[in-house]
């Protein structure tokens, strides 16, 4: 069974396209700097897939840092 829908791979891409344009903006609402990244361009994308009601997985959880 696969992981993430069509549709959301395509949300990807077209954030992956902005990227490269340079039109990708990081922070609430677009208003940071441009992504340079390509997981946070890969992030936002399925971000965006998951606000749509495509088939992506949750979050994971953030894991507390271990301590040394």
């Amino acid at each position: 069974m696969a992981r993430y829908s069509k549709s959301a791979g395509k949300d990807v891409k077209r954030a992956m396209d902005r990227r490269k344009k340079g039109s990708l903006k990081r922070g609430k609402g677009g208003k940071g700097g441009k992504v340079k990244s390509r997981a946070q361009a890969i992030a936002i994308g399925l971000s965006e897939a998951r606000k749509k009601g495509a088939k992506v997985p949750r979050k994971s959880a953030k894991k507390p840092a271990r301590k040394k």
